[in-house]
């Protein structure tokens, strides 16, 4: 059975490793990208089951990725968790309107984290 497929974008270094470290630790295959243009390439070529966004990134940010995922017929199913920095209310909703499926606010743990990604992949 081949690894689950999770892509992390985040445009701080130490951010992508405290979301990838764990992920790849339980056994996901982590993809990484730093910016919101890279991130939508991945997930076009590498077909993710999961995507984790950062809100805030150069060139196209994690709202505009995520509704560019959830608008695609090709991209739909993959699911899409917001993990960012914005703890607004407003934000919140924003990021749902977008067809977020779990938005997370940082600092996170990595218990969190893990729950998240079991929970979408129905684990």
């Amino acid at each position: 059975m081949s690894q689950v497929k999770i892509l992390v974008a985040d445009d701080s270094p130490t951010h992508l490793k405290l979301v990838s470290g764990p992920l790849t630790e339980a056994g996901y295959e982590v993809v990484t990208a730093s910016d919101g243009e890279e991130a939508l390439k991945k997930v076009e070529s590498e077909k993710p089951a999961v995507a984790v966004l950062d809100v805030v990134m150069p060139k196209i940010n994690g709202f505009k990725v995520c509704r560019e995922i959830k608008s695609s017929p090709g991209m739909k199913h993959i699911k899409v968790i917001l993990c960012t920095s914005k703890t607004q209310e407003s934000d919140r909703f924003w990021g749902e309107k977008q067809g977020a499926d779990i938005y997370m606010t940082k600092p996170f743990s990595e218990k969190e984290l893990l729950a998240h990604i079991a929970a979408l992949l129905g684990k």
